[in-house]
């Protein structure tokens, strides 16, 4: 891929920066400040240069549906479909279309950047577009997401923004949740139990004291992230439709992400039988889904 086709479009404002990529997933590529001469980054950094996966961005867009499918198989009102596997050699297909696909430039100002991404496809029950709109202001940084139905049949959706956040060895995790599911081998929920001893997040933990591949029930929509080391802090604020909190610490990575998602991870399996408290949206056609992440860093002085 050309630079030119792998730009990042960029947005300064005051001390705060941005800067994404619509061809490679609609991803955020930079969210930083300026601060005493420095950039200090809220988010890891993507890699430099023209071409890189989603994975290795500062975050990129869960739609329309999030975390993981199973086997990459659902039925929904009676039909089968069938989704690539798109992250070898993980047996499930994971959060939908968008983070693999090219997006458009829809709309952009002094303070904000719109993307858009339309998928037409068989192996989703119906047409849908994605929008993000992201607005900086040197306090701030607001994530607007929405799946819209743009078929002519219903169909499920799910969104959430996947945002990579810089480790360091005091960097700590804290968030008002209920309940956790454990996971099994391949990270599909199995049980909703009372939070682990080592993972009370409402409590603080510490991203390297424990690892988690885990999604956290009734989420109260904020979420705090402290770097002792940098003497600083950032707070997500995320709208109802958000009500689930997906954690993941990887052993011995540079990062780790903290999920704010309106779906449970095998969301279509649970709705497919009958279950409740999965998340899922049923949008008709016409009908959209959508919600709002605010990334605000703090100073301490």
């Amino acid at each position: 891929m050309s630079n030119a086709a792998a730009e990042r479009l960029r947005l300064d404002v005051g001390r705060a920066r941005l800067k994404v990529c619509p061809a490679l997933g609609g991803v955020v590529t930079e969210f930083s400040w300026s601060v005493a001469g420095r950039r200090l980054n809220w988010l890891r950094p993507a890699p430099e240069g023209s071409a890189f996966p989603a994975t290795d961005a500062a975050s990129f867009p869960l739609a329309p549906i999030s975390n993981r499918v199973r086997d990459g198989r659902f039925e929904f009102q009676g039909q089968a479909y069938r989704m690539a596997l798109n992250f070898l050699p993980q047996k499930h297909a994971i959060h939908g279309h968008g983070w693999q696909s090219t997006w458009q430039l829809f709309d952009r100002t002094d303070d904000s950047i719109t993307l858009s991404f339309r998928h037409d496809e068989a192996d989703w029950p119906s047409a849908y577009e994605a929008y993000q709109r992201f607005t900086l202001s040197e306090s701030s940084l607001e994530l607007d997401m929405a799946v819209r139905n743009v078929g002519d049949r219903a169909t499920p959706a799910g969104l959430g923004p996947h945002p990579y956040f810089v480790r360091t060895p005091g960097a700590r995790i804290t968030a008002g949740v209920d309940a956790m599911w454990t996971g099994g081998p391949d990270f599909m929920p199995v049980d909703l139990v009372a939070l682990p001893d080592d993972r009370r997040i409402p409590d603080g933990v510490v991203a390297d004291s424990v690892f988690m591949d885990n999604i956290f029930t009734s989420f109260s929509g904020e979420a705090r992230i402290d770097w002792p080391e940098w003497q600083a802090a950032l707070i997500m604020r995320a709208d109802p439709v958000f009500g689930f909190l997906v954690v993941y610490t990887p052993t011995g990575e540079d990062f780790f992400c903290v999920e704010p998602v309106s779906n449970c991870t095998d969301g279509l399996t649970m709705l497919a039988a009958g279950k409740s408290d999965h998340g899922i949206r049923v949008l008709e056609p016409g009908q959209e889904l959508s919600g709002a992440v605010t990334f605000t860093p703090q100073l301490q002085t």
